[in-house]
C-alpha cells in the first residue's frame, strides 16, 4: 500500500517543486469564484453531466473581468474511469477598464479523461484533457494533465459532514513554441455539507508563459458544489474537485 501512495503522489511532488521554482508572484490577490452542478454516474447509470459558471477578479472581489460558461456530458468507461466531451464561452476584458468590449472572446471544446485511485483516506485523480479553442476567431490546440490528491479529516470517505484538504497541480501545454503555457497549482480546505453540496477555500496559484511575457498570479478560489443524486441508486465513492 506504501509504496503505491509513493507510485502515484510522486508526480505532483515533482509538479510541486518545479511550480514552486519558476512562480515568481506578482501584483494583487485575485479572486475566483466558481459554482458547479453535477450529475455523476452511479450504481445504475453511466451517463451524467455537468454545467459551470466562473469569475474572476483582479483583486479581492474586485474588478471581475473573466467569465466562464461551460458544460459537457460524461460517460462512466470503467469503475474509476470517467470520458467527459465538454465545451464552453470565455470571455476576458481589461481589468482597468471594465466599460470596454471583451478583449478576448473564446470558444472551446475538449475531450477528457479521468483516472481516480483510492487507497484508504487519499483520493487521488488524474485527468488528461486534450481541448481546441477558438480565441477572437482564431483556432489554437492545448493539452492538459492534472493531478490533485484529496484527503478527508474526519472521516475515511468523502461523506455528509467531512472535513477535507485538496492539493492539485496542473500542467497546460501546446503544440507550438513555447510548448510550455501554463502551471496551476492549489490547495484547498472543503467541507462537505451532505450528499449533495460542497464547499472549499483556499489558495491558488496561476503562472502564465509565452515568448514575451511571463508572470504568476496569487488568488483566493471559493468553489461551491452541488452533486445531483439519482433516487433508488447509490452514488460512487468521488473526488470532490473542480471541472475548470
Amino acid at each position: 500500500m506504501l509504496k503505491n501512495i509513493v507510485l502515484l503522489t510522486l508526480p505532483l511532488i515533482i509538479l510541486i517543486i518545479c511550480s514552486s521554482k519558476v512562480n515568481a508572484q506578482n501584483g494583487k490577490t485575485g479572486t475566483w469564484g466558481i459554482a458547479t452542478v453535477t450529475l455523476p454516474g452511479d450504481s445504475t447509470h453511466r451517463w451524467g453531466g455537468y454545467i459551470e459558471l466562473q469569475s474572476r477578479a483582479n483583486e479581492l472581489f474586485n474588478q471581475f473581468f473573466y467569465y466562464e460558461t461551460k458544460g459537457g456530458v460524461s460517460y462512466d468507461i470503467a469503475k474509476n474511469y470517467t470520458a467527459l466531451i465538454g465545451t464552453g464561452r470565455y470571455v476576458t476584458k481589461d481589468f482597468t477598464n471594465l466599460d470596454a468590449p471583451p478583449t478576448v472572446l473564446e470558444f472551446r471544446m475538449w475531450e477528457q479523461m479521468t483516472i481516480n485511485n483510492f487507497l484508504d483516506r487519499v483520493k487521488i485523480e488524474h485527468r488528461y484533457r486534450a481541448e481546441q479553442r477558438w480565441l477572437n476567431g482564431i483556432y489554437r490546440n492545448r493539452f492538459r494533465y492534472r493531478i490533485n490528491l484529496v484527503v478527508p479529516l474526519n472521516h475515511r470517505k468523502i461523506q455528509p459532514q467531512t472535513y477535507f484538504i485538496s492539493v492539485f497541480d496542473e500542467v497546460f501545454l501546446n503544440n507550438k513554441i513555447p510548448h510550455f503555457e501554463r502551471n496551476r497549482f492549489s490547495t484547498a480546505f472543503g467541507y462537505q455539507f451532505d450528499k449533495s453540496l460542497s464547499v472549499q477555500a483556499g489558495y491558488l496559484d496561476q503562472y502564465n508563459y509565452s515568448l514575451i511575457s511571463e508572470g504568476a498570479k496569487n488568488n483566493l478560489a471559493i468553489t461551491v458544489m452541488y452533486r445531483i443524486n439519482r433516487k433508488n441508486t447509490t452514488p460512487k465513492e468521488h473526488v470532490p474537485t473542480t471541472h475548470d
